[in-house]
C-alpha cells in the first residue's frame, strides 16, 4: 500500500469515526464493529513496507497507546456519572450497591474461572492467572452503547443548588456497567502482579502477604486518595478561585480536563498508587463540584472526542493485525476460553453477584430481573485487556505470550461483535419496559 493510500485510508477512517455514532444509534451495529471490520479489510490489502504488527515486537507501543486510551476513557467515565458518592453517606454506598457487587463478586469469580480454565487446558499457573487478570476488567473504551451518555447539566449555570442535587442516574443498567468499568480497570492491577509474582517469586506462600498489603490494598488507597485530592483542588480553582482569571469554569476552558488527567496519573504513579483508579477518582471528584454547571459537559465533550480518535486507532490496528497473523498461534483452547468468557463466565458471575442465591435480584440492587440479566451479560472486553497483557508481558517473558495475544484478541473481537449486535435492541427494550412501568 503506497504512502498516499495510507493517508486516504486514514482520512476515510476518521470520517467513519465522526459519522458512525449518530448514524448507527437506531441499528444493531456498533461503531467498534464497523471499525474492526474496516481494519480487517485493510489487513487483507498489501501493507506499507516496514509496518510491523507483531504484538511481541511492538509491545511497548501497544502498551503506551492503549494506556492513553484507557486513561482518557476513565476520565470520561468519571465525568459522565451523575450519581454522586460520599464515603461518609450510608445511603450513597447503598445507591452504588450493584457496582460493589460486580467488583467484589463478579470480578474475582471471572478471574478465578478463566485462570482455572486456562490451567486445566495446559497453561502454566502464572500464565493462566495473568490471562484471568487480563480478561477480567470490563472496558470503558468500547462499551459506549451500554454506558451512560454524559453528564446532565442545568440550562442555567446559576440554577439553585436543590435542582443540581436532584441530578442522578435513571438507568440502573447503564450506571452499573459504567461505574464497574471505571473501577475494575484499575482493580485488575493486583491480579496482574499476582501472575507476575507467581512466575518470578514462586509459590504464593513466599509473597502473598506483601502482595495483599501493598498491591491489593496500599496502591488502591493511594490511587483513590491522589485522585480525590487533585480533583478537589482543581475544582476549587476552576469554580471558586478568588481571582476570576483562575475560574476556568466561567471561561469554559476545556483543557483543564486534560491537565487533570495527566497530573493525576503522573502524581499517582510517582507516589506508587494505581494511576487508573486515580484518574477515575479525579473525574468523579470534579463532577461533584457545582454538579449542574455546563462546564462538566464541555470537559466531557473534549474527552469524548479524544477517546473517539484513540478508539479509531486501536480498532483499525487490531483489525489489521487480526488478518495479518495475530491469530496464527491460536488453537482450540483459546477459542474455548474466549467463547466461555463471553457466553458463560461473565454472565454467570455477573448474575451471581446481582442475584446471589435468590430467585430474583435483591431489592437493594435497584434492578428488575431483566435488568440484572442485561448487566450480567454486557461485560464488554476491549482495550484494557490489551494494555494489561502488554504490561504484564513486559515484566516477565511468558513462553505462552504469542498464544496469550491471540486468545485475548479473539475474546475482544468476539465481545465487540456479540455485545455490539445485541446492545441496541436489548437496551431499547429495557427502556420501553421501564417507561411502561413508570407511566
Amino acid at each position: 500500500m503506497p504512502t498516499n493510500a495510507v493517508y486516504l485510508v486514514a482520512g476515510l477512517a476518521l470520517l467513519l469515526a465522526a459519522v458512525l455514532p449518530p448514524v448507527l444509534t437506531r441499528y444493531a451495529v456498533s461503531a467498534p464493529m464497523v471499525l474492526l471490520v474496516v481494519g480487517m479489510a485493510i489487513g487483507l490489502a498489501p501493507l506499507p513496507d516496514g509496518l510491523n504488527l507483531d504484538p511481541v515486537d511492538t509491545r511497548p507501543v501497544i502498551q503506551r497507546v492503549t494506556e492513553i486510551a484507557v486513561l482518557v476513557a476513565l476520565m470520561g467515565v468519571g465525568l459522565a456519572l451523575d450519581r454522586p458518592f460520599s464515603f461518609r453517606d450510608r445511603s450513597s454506598w447503598a445507591a452504588w450497591s450493584a457496582t460493589w457487587r460486580l467488583l467484589a463478586v463478579a470480578m474475582p469469580i471471572s478471574i478465578a474461572a478463566v485462570a482455572l480454565l486456562g490451567w486445566s487446558l495446559g497453561l502454566s499457573g502464572a500464565a493462566a492467572l495473568l490471562l484471568g487478570a487480563v480478561l477480567a476488567p470490563t472496558d470503558p473504551v468500547l462499551a459506549g452503547d451500554v454506558q451512560v451518555s454524559g453528564p446532565q447539566v442545568l440550562d442555567d449555570a446559576d440554577a439553585d443548588v436543590e435542582s443540581a442535587e436532584e441530578i442522578d442516574e435513571e438507568d440502573e443498567v447503564r450506571f452499573a456497567l459504567t461505574s464497574e468499568a471505571g473501577l475494575n480497570d484499575g482493580l485488575a492491577f493486583p491480579f496482574v502482579y499476582a501472575g507476575i509474582f507467581l512466575a518470578v517469586k514462586g509459590p504464593p506462600s513466599e509473597w502473598i502477604l506483601r502482595w495483599a498489603a501493598w498491591e491489593l490494598v496500599g496502591k488502591i488507597v493511594l490511587g483513590v486518595a491522589v485522585g480525590m485530592v487533585v480533583g478537589w483542588g482543581l475544582a476549587k480553582v476552576a469554580f471558586r478561585a478568588p481571582r476570576r482569571a483562575l475560574r476556568l469554569a466561567e471561561q469554559g476552558e476545556p483543557l483543564l480536563v486534560l491537565a487533570a488527567l495527566v497530573t493525576t496519573y503522573g502524581l499517582s504513579e510517582v507516589v506508587g498508587g494505581y494511576g487508573f483508579l486515580a484518574v477515575f477518582a479525579c473525574g468523579m471528584t470534579l463532577r461533584t463540584a457545582e454538579r449542574g454547571h455546563e462546564y462538566h459537559a464541555t470537559m466531557h465533550q473534549v474527552i469524548e472526542n479524544f477517546e473517539r480518535l484513540l478508539v479509531l486507532v486501536v480498532l483499525l490496528l487490531l483489525g489489521t493485525a487480526l488478518t495479518n497473523g495475530l491469530l496464527a498461534p491460536l488453537d482450540w483452547r483459546g477459542v474455548v476460553i474466549a467463547v466461555l468468557l463471553v457466553f458463560v463466565v461473565r454472565p454467570l458471575a455477573g448474575l451471581l453477584s446481582l442475584n446471589g442465591w435468590r430467585h430474583r435480584p435483591d431489592a437493594s440492587s435497584g434492578m428488575t430481573r431483566p435488568e440484572a440479566l442485561a448487566t450480567a451479560f454486557f461485560g464488554v472486553r476491549g482495550v484494557g485487556s490489551l494494555y494489561y497483557l502488554a504490561y504484564g508481558a513486559g515484566l516477565y517473558a511468558f513462553p505462552e505470550e504469542r498464544w496469550l495475544w491471540a486468545t485475548v484478541a479473539l475474546a475482544i473481537a468476539l465481545s465487540v461483535f456479540v455485545h455490539g449486535a445485541l446492545a441496541t435492541p436489548v437496551m431499547r427494550r429495557l427502556e420501553v419496559r421501564r417507561e411502561r412501568f413508570t407511566a
